[in-house]
């Protein structure tokens, strides 16, 4: 593995840090403290092609490398995570799901509009009663003469508030199977959620299906293998995001704490200069290298298509949204009251690196697949 960057990937690095640097860390805070991103924001990600870096140039994308999809994650958030919450669930867990497991005629028709923005996407897999636990799914499916039927509940869907399209995972007599719903579809209706710890900005909502009647053409890949196709990918790609956007919350904080002790006196001396935050700085800097390290590792397996990405990408998300969240605590202990106060950032972080150790999988959840897979093949991941 080359753990140098290419000209092009090093260039791009260049470009998704200005923009985070300028047109999204300035208004973060706002944005948190407001309980949305806005439509222009969503606009130049738009016309950046943030919205579309991996789909390909010939359905309007970028058609950029999984390497490259890191670096954007990172830098977005290193800014924002509700921003990233919106290229992860748009993108990674819907577009590249699509652009995987959809007919031709369902990536003719969606790709082109997710990727140029022009149609926002979400992941509908949550519920009242089954997050982690995929196999406890309530939301029903009938097949009918003319198509399905749709009806349940969908919980802590991201960016269901704003959404054109949703993909609905729901229960029927051939198993679990994925479906292509539009907003506008009769029977659907979206109640917004708040309240929510961290991603406060992620325009969260429940998506209630009542009698929803959906096209045969809709079903995404095959009937009855809703887990092992959509959730799966999804997942999959998912995890690589958040394990990105943990690891810009991880250098955004370390990045921050350096700056304040090199300026805060604290018993005659500036605090950099004292013992114990030497220790922590130390700690934050090598958590976050092993954490870039892991996530570098898994772009390169998942554009190698090497079958070991899958469980690479489990390890780096693990890793990197549990150390978020340490560097993020400690960077709250050296800020004292201003890591506490919402006139800075930190407070932000720490709120949201909890939400990346729940979110795409829980911590025990990549637990459990991380031991798993390293009892029956510890080969593959070490």
């Amino acid at each position: 593995m080359n753990l140098e960057l290419t000209a092009d990937q090093k260039a791009f690095r260049e470009e998704c840090r200005h923009f985070a640097q300028t047109a999204l860390q300035p208004y973060a805070n706002d944005y948190d403290k407001q309980g949305a991103i806005p439509r222009e924001l969503i606009g130049q990600l738009a016309a950046q092609g943030y919205l579309g870096v991996t789909i390909p140039a010939e359905y309007g994308g970028r058609g950029m490398d999984q390497v490259s999809y890191g670096i954007l994650n990172e830098a977005i958030g290193r800014a924002c995570s509700s921003t990233r919450s919106l290229i992860t669930v748009h993108s990674s867990l819907t577009a590249e799901t699509i652009l995987r497991w959809g007919t031709k005629e369902q990536k003719d028709k969606w790709l082109p509009l997710l990727a140029q923005g022009t149609k926002l996407a979400a992941f509908g897999l949550s519920e009242p009663g089954a997050g982690s636990d995929t196999s406890n799914i309530q939301t029903a499916y009938q097949k009918q003469a003319d198509g399905f039927l749709l009806n349940g509940v969908k919980k802590w869907i991201t960016f269901a508030q704003i959404a054109d399209l949703y993909v609905i995972v729901a229960r029927g007599a051939n198993g679990i199977t994925a479906f292509l719903v539009e907003r506008n579809t009769p029977g659907l209706r979206i109640q917004p959620l708040d309240g929510i710890l961290g991603t406060r900005a992620s325009l969260l909502a429940e998506i209630h299906l009542t009698d929803c009647l959906i096209p045969a053409e809709n079903v995404l890949g095959r009937e009855g293998w809703g887990l092992q196709q959509i959730v799966n990918t999804a997942l999959d790609n998912g995890r690589y995001s958040v394990a990105c956007g943990s690891l810009g919350i991880a250098r955004a904080c370390l990045e921050d704490s350096i700056q304040y002790t090199r300026n805060r006196n604290l018993f005659g001396s500036l605090l950099k200069d004292h013992q114990l935050t030497k220790q922590k700085i130390t700690n934050m800097v090598t958590e976050v290298k092993a954490a870039s390290l892991l996530c570098l590792n898994a772009g390169y397996l998942r554009d190698k298509k090497d079958p070991d990405s899958i469980i690479q990408t489990t390890l780096a998300k693990y890793y990197a949204s549990r150390i978020a969240n340490t560097i993020a605590s400690d960077a709250v202990q050296l800020h004292g009251a201003m890591g506490c106060h919402d006139s800075l950032s930190i407070q932000r972080y720490f709120r949201d690196a909890k939400v990346m150790e729940i979110i795409e999988g829980s911590t025990e959840i990549q637990q459990i697949l991380i031991a798993d897979h390293s009892v029956a093949s510890l080969s593959s991941i070490l």
